[in-house]
């Protein structure tokens, strides 16, 4: 749900007393358009003040984030004028969604003022704004901007401060008479929710859906499809929805689509018909609401931010490496076409008393071919037939030297196509910011990216000691990785490696030779093992089908149907030298072909074990 100014009132009502009266320690600014405020009252909170144009907020937050080596001008300047400093009341106007805290402090003479910080929660024009309110002067704003950007106002130090432009919508109303009057203003074809959110502050689309809801109207309904109970139904839910001045008692809420799904896709102040579907989590507070939804909302954008610089990096060198297995491909055919050129040499020798200067072309009996066909060879007329046939003869060398040549480039591009293609399945099924690192260090690794190179030697940790005679600590111990961890219906344990690098770890350090492993045929992705118990062949068939279900949904062919899976015990596993990270062979194997059932794979990603 959106920051409306509704839920913005039942914020600033549920924070006032934790806010009001606390000291005002330490002022950080940690990202561009983010201010972090260390409280002190009855002990420590952090205050978040976000003017981001994606997610404009205020909350107190547990996060600590890492302070650039210099503070921003504006920082420095809320430190010169609110550090140690306490704020002694916020309020906002008519659900505007302006939060204007006040801040009383010295200033440089010893006087004790007051000044005010507006937070304006408004998308992409949100700002936060210090001012002095005698005078009404601005001393900074996070965004400075002038009349080139905006002819309503001036940001700027030293201009006077001017409030973001009304809107004209009604307070909340407590008379329904008037409430009807001012929807009976509004086009009488227009739906409910169009005139509620133009209307009445503070109402956000979200908002109005959910009031048309609660009314138990449908939600395209218009003005002058509803009657006098209609309009009765929804006054109470507007009433009920709208009014944090007349409401005791809130039910913050977090939605999420599945079980699978860890980030909260909506918040709300209480629960929500539209929202049904979703599964809905209660929490604590608003704040917790606000907070979790947000973090987790501002961890997704880093997330996906550095997927997509990732992504960028692999599809680049795809479409490169493509590129030059096609030229070696088509140079491949063409010279394919010139080993020909041999047949039309011997022959020509073979006919050398047949053939005199000047001819531009010659028939020949072909004694190739078991019918002893005619073949038509062309000729230079200027040169004999012998330099013909040596002309001939050079062609063939030059077709046969060009395959000798292009097939082992061939072959390694095309398998960078198929590594980078691996790649690609790692990165779209990566989802921790650990796991996409662990891609960005295998690039370096593999040249891609420039760094200082990290080749990950996996082992089980042992505790490090001292060398007595040199008094010197043996290396650090190796880092072990954690590849996802599943629990079959039967109880049996599945592992899926994550990228290339656990895959092959999985694969040639985890795994026993007698344990079982699944791939994809063909197709990149995860590698999986099953752990299997002395002298067992396979697991039961259950366990192998779920395995296979997960080798699917963790490779490019998630979603397809009849996937074909190989499967081999870990001994026929082969990694040639030199071979990509993830990169293996094998000959003797099983194959299974499964279409995996949505239920089957809620329930297997459901039973993910966490890394100890």
């Amino acid at each position: 749900m959106a920051l409306d100014g509704v839920t913005l009132a039942y914020l600033v009502n549920e924070l006032a007393p934790q806010l009001i009266g606390a000291r005002i320690d330490k002022i950080f600014q940690p990202e561009k358009d983010e201010i972090h405020f260390l409280l002190r009252q009855q002990g420590s909170r952090r205050l978040l003040l976000s003017t981001s144009a994606t997610s404009p907020r205020f909350h107190f937050t547990q996060e600590n984030k890492k302070n650039p080596s210099s503070p921003p001008m504006f920082c420095m300047i809320l430190r010169k004028h609110l550090e140690g400093g306490k704020l002694i009341s916020l309020h906002q106007s008519e659900l505007e969604r302006v939060i204007t805290f006040d801040i009383q402090n010295y200033n440089e003479r010893g006087d004790l003022v007051t000044l005010h910080l507006h937070l304006e929660i408004m998308g992409k024009h949100s700002n936060l704004i210090l001012v002095e309110p005698t005078t009404g002067v601005i001393l900074d704003g996070l965004k400075r901007y002038s009349h080139a950007l905006s002819r309503y106002r001036e940001v700027l130090p030293g201009r006077i401060y001017l409030a973001p432009p009304s809107q004209g919508k009604r307070p909340p109303m407590e008379d329904e008479e008037l409430w009807r009057k001012a929807l009976y203003e509004e086009d009488l074809d227009q739906p409910i929710t169009n005139v509620l959110l133009a209307r009445f502050a503070g109402i956000s689309p979200e908002l109005a859906r959910e009031i048309v809801i609660q009314a138990g109207l449908v939600l395209d309904i218009s003005l002058h499809q509803c009657g006098d109970i209609d309009f009765s139904r929804l006054f109470q839910a507007y009433r009920r929805l709208s009014n944090p001045e007349g409401v005791l008692d809130i039910h913050p809420c977090l939605y999420y689509k599945t079980e699978l799904h860890s980030r909260p896709v909506a918040f709300t102040f209480t629960p929500f018909q539209q929202y049904q579907e979703l599964r809905m989590e209660n929490v604590p507070s608003l704040n917790d609401a606000i907070t979790g939804f947000y973090q987790s909302k501002s961890s997704n954008n880093t997330l996906e931010s550095k997927r997509g610089s990732l992504r960028k990096i692999v599809q680049e060198q795809h479409a490169h490496f493509s590129k030059k297995l096609k030229i070696y491909k088509e140079a491949e055919i063409s010279a394919q076409s010139g080993l020909a050129y041999q047949k039309w040499g011997e022959l020509l020798t073979a006919n050398l008393h047949n053939i005199s200067l000047g001819l531009t072309e010659v028939t020949v009996e072909d004694y190739y071919d078991p019918s002893l066909s005619s073949l038509t060879i062309p000729l230079n007329p200027h040169i004999s037939a012998i330099d013909n046939a040596q002309r001939y003869y050079k062609r063939y060398n030059k077709a046969k030297a060009t395959l000798r040549q292009t097939k082992p480039l061939k072959e390694a591009a095309f398998e960078e196509v198929k590594y980078l293609e691996s790649l690609q399945v790692s990165l779209d099924q990566a989802s921790t910011l650990t796991e996409l690192d662990e891609i960005h260090v295998e690039l370096v690794d593999q040249g891609y990216v420039a760094g200082k190179h990290v080749k990950k030697q996996f082992s089980k940790p042992k505790k490090g000691y001292l060398n007595t005679k040199s008094k010197a600590k043996v290396k650090a111990p190796k880092e072990v990785p954690h590849p996802r961890v599943y629990r079959s219906s039967q109880g049996r344990v599945i592992y899926v490696g994550k990228n290339n690098a656990q895959n092959d770890w999985l694969t040639m350090r985890k795994g026993k030779p007698t344990d079982l492993w699944l791939h994809v045929k063909i197709i990149p992705g995860s590698h999986v093992l099953i752990p299997l118990e002395d002298g067992e062949e396979f697991p039961d068939d259950t366990t192998l089908e779920e395995a296979a279900a997960l080798a699917i949904y963790y490779s490019q062919a998630r979603g397809s149907s009849q996937v074909p899976v190989d499967y081999t015990h870990v001994k026929q596993i082969k990694k040639p030298n030199s071979a990509k990270p993830g990169m293996v062979i094998y000959d003797q194997n099983w194959t299974l072909y499964l279409t995996p059932k949505t239920e089957t794979l809620e329930r297997l990603l459901a039973s993910e074990e966490l890394p100890e």
